[in-house]
């Protein structure tokens, strides 16, 4: 079965912050299947100073998670 994610394993820590950025987005995705409504949305949110900072959370909890399960890159 082929899956949009394979593994958490990355080469480096910026494609760990990639893949991270991009469960977010998946995330999002999966919560709001429109792509209608989140094109809507998107202005309202843009310039919502909380909601930009809960987002870059959700990314950092999920670079948390990648980072660990590569740990933390130390043979790089």
């Amino acid at each position: 079965m082929t899956t949009w994610l394979p593994t958490l394993i990355t080469d480096t820590p910026e494609e760990g912050y990639e893949l991270a950025v991009k469960m977010a987005r998946v995330a999002i995705k999966m919560t709001q299947p429109d792509a209608k409504i989140r094109e809507d949305l998107r202005p309202k949110y843009a310039g919502d100073f909380d909601a930009l900072i809960a987002s870059s959370q959700v990314v950092a909890t999920h670079f948390a998670a990648v980072a660990a399960a590569n740990g933390y890159w130390k043979n790089t």
